[in-house]
């Protein structure tokens, strides 16, 4: 074996070559180095995501570096966001199984985790892309959901404990980006960094940079985002970060997780199947079967999260104060308003911010803009009464009002 004081004492980006080296000599995971084939398939702008593949036994494992620098702007970013996410994938293991790759080794030095590939699983953004239904999904993404989030607050750790999760778990470069891209930028252009999309500048400017009631509600969402160390979190739950097929789900990707609001993560979840539901009302061949399996799936996914929170409270909450059956209303309620309103700034923030979805890019041009007006309506619509999106049917009732307002 290779002396690892000698070869990874210090940081350096790990090439394919060097990728072989480190799982083969250092971590001791392969017998037969000169077997091992190694792609890089990361499609990030953050980290460098190496599979590795023995060509005659078929065992595999996925390599995912973090480097000094921003993949695609580099700016300098803290190694410790790959620490994190080693730790928050353990954690959440440990509370659903079913749900989550196993980590197989962390290196702090290198800022290299080493983990289970999820070929099986497709990328559930594509998979959408290409009007895929998945019946199982608001089964499966609520349970995960429910498993992973309350038994993180303070409602069922000890008070130390959740302490010194939050400081473990503190996350200044990441939180950062979505504290700007998403929560500030979208509604305050200071960085001249948003893309709209020409002939929709003065909608934009109309709905979202002069709108003073809006801001006073982000301006809200942004302070609990800060501020509201309730969970632990993964921070960046879309559909490219949840690999899918018909026999369940995997989560990937956490390297945004901080203690937040569980609303951000949940919010997330819904807001990017808005994308693929507008991207087949936009183009010629419509499916109605999948719109509906969309249009479901965001009520029964919010419904679901609802009943399944309520149920794991119930079972793991044990402080007697908190008991209380008006606090524990009280408690879920903010949370499914804080859902509704991270739906919303989530869909704003991916039409008209730098940090765009594939959908968006697959609409024909000539209904590009009426497309984004009905998500932009959308989202502002879900933030400004997040209150009162009660159920599931909220949700889809706004999206269909702003979608005939059109």
């Amino acid at each position: 074996m290779m002396n690892k004081t000698v070869r990874y004492d210090e940081h350096f980006l790990m090439d394919e070559k060097e990728i072989k080296d480190y799982v083969a000599d250092h971590l001791d995971l392969f017998d037969h180095k000169d077997r091992l084939v190694v792609s890089e398939i990361g499609d990030g702008n953050i980290n460098y995501v190496h599979q590795v593949l023995d060509s005659m036994t078929g065992k595999t494992v996925i390599v995912k570096q973090a480097d000094k620098y921003l993949r695609s702007s580099g700016r300098l970013l803290d190694l410790s966001r790959n620490r994190i996410e080693a730790e928050i994938l353990k954690i959440q293991r440990d509370l659903a199984p079913e749900y989550i790759p196993e980590v197989y080794d962390y290196d702090e030095t290198m800022a290299a985790l080493t983990m289970e590939n999820i070929s099986d699983y497709k990328n559930m953004r594509y998979e959408l892309i290409d009007k895929q239904i998945f019946p199982n999904f608001s089964e499966e993404i609520s349970d995960f959901l429910a498993k992973v989030l309350i038994p993180t607050t303070d409602l069922v750790l000890g008070s130390a404990e959740k302490k010194n999760r939050v400081k473990a778990f503190t996350n200044n470069d990441m939180c950062d980006i979505s504290e700007n891209l998403v929560l500030t930028e979208p509604y305050d252009d200071y960085r001249k960094q948003n893309i709209v999309t020409p002939g929709n500048e003065k909608f934009v400017e109309t709905n979202l940079y002069d709108d003073k009631k809006l801001h006073a509600e982000v301006a809200d969402l942004r302070n609990n985002y800060m501020n509201n160390a309730q969970a632990l979190i993964h921070g960046d739950l879309h559909t490219g970060s949840i690999f899918i097929n018909q026999s369940g789900v995997k989560i990937i990707d956490p390297e945004f997780a901080y203690y937040g609001p569980m609303g951000y993560d949940i919010g997330n979840v819904l807001a990017h199947l808005y994308f693929p539901l507008v991207l087949n009302l936009k183009v010629e061949s419509a499916d109605e079967k999948f719109t509906e399996w969309l249009l479901t799936s965001i009520k029964e996914t919010y419904d679901k999260v609802l009943e399944k929170l309520s149920n794991v409270y119930d079972e793991t909450v044990s402080v007697g104060l908190y008991q209380n059956k008006v606090f524990k209303q009280k408690y879920l309620a903010d949370i499914m308003a804080d859902t509704a309103g991270y739906t919303g700034t989530e869909i704003i923030r991916r039409v008209v911010g730098d940090s765009k979805v594939k959908e968006l890019a697959l609409i024909p041009e000539e209904m590009k803009i009426e497309a984004e007006r009905i998500l932009i309506t959308s989202g502002i619509q879900l933030i400004k009464e997040r209150e009162a999106m009660t159920d599931g049917q909220s949700l889809i009732d706004a999206f269909i009002k702003c979608k005939e307002g059109i």
